[in-house]
C-alpha cells in the first residue's frame, strides 16, 4: 500500500463529530488539525493538505470556509496571535492550552499546565465570574537565544538581557 493510499484509509477511518456534512475536503482539514501539535493558520493547513493530497486541488478560500463551518459548530478554537494578529485554529479538545511564542522564529511552545489553575478570582472579588482566559508568553526559544548570543559575543554564563523586547 502506498503512502497516499494509507493516508486516504486513515482519513476515512476516523470517527468524525456528528452534526456536519463530512466531505472529503472537510475530512482532510480535520485530519491535519487532528495531527497538529500547535495551532495552525489557514495557509499552514492549506500547505499540509496540498502536500498530503497531491491529487486534489484546493483553494485557500475553501480552507477558510471549512474552518468557518468548524468554528460555527464549536469544533475548532480560533485565536489571533497577539504578536502579529494571525488567525490560527486548533481542534476543540475540551480543554485549553497556553503557549510561549518566540519573537524571532515564531515557534510556539506548549505550556504543560495552566498557570491560572489555582486562581479563584470569584472568591477573591465576589462579583466577577471567570468564563475563560488566554495567555501567551513572549520571548526567545533556545535556538534563537543562542544565535543572538553568538552574534553579540555574549559568553553564555550570565543571563542574556540584551534581546529586543515584545511590543504587545
Amino acid at each position: 500500500m502506498s503512502g497516499q493510499e494509507r493516508k486516504n484509509r486513515e482519513i476515512w477511518n476516523i470517527t468524525y463529530p456528528k452534526g456536519i456534512k463530512w466531505t472529503k475536503q472537510r475530512k482532510c482539514v480535520y485530519q491535519v488539525l487532528l495531527e497538529a501539535k500547535e495551532p495552525l493558520s489557514a495557509v499552514q493547513i492549506y500547505n499540509r493538505v496540498e502536500k498530503d493530497e497531491s491529487d486534489a486541488s484546493y483553494a485557500v478560500s475553501t480552507i477558510y470556509r471549512i474552518l468557518a463551518a468548524f468554528e460555527e459548530k464549536g469544533m475548532v478554537n480560533r485565536t489571533n496571535w497577539l504578536g502579529d494578529g494571525t488567525a490560527v485554529y486548533e481542534l476543540n479538545r475540551g480543554g485549553h492550552t497556553h503557549y510561549a511564542v518566540c519573537l524571532d522564529c515564531h515557534k510556539r511552545i506548549q505550556l504543560s499546565s495552566c498557570p491560572f489553575a489555582h486562581v479563584q478570582l470569584e472568591q477573591e472579588t465576589g462579583d466577577f465570574i471567570v468564563t475563560g482566559h488566554k495567555l501567551e508568553l513572549y520571548g526567545y526559544c533556545r535556538e534563537c537565544r543562542q544565535t543572538h548570543e553568538k552574534e553579540s559575543g555574549h559568553d553564555g554564563n550570565k543571563p542574556y538581557t540584551e534581546m529586543p523586547s515584545a511590543d504587545v
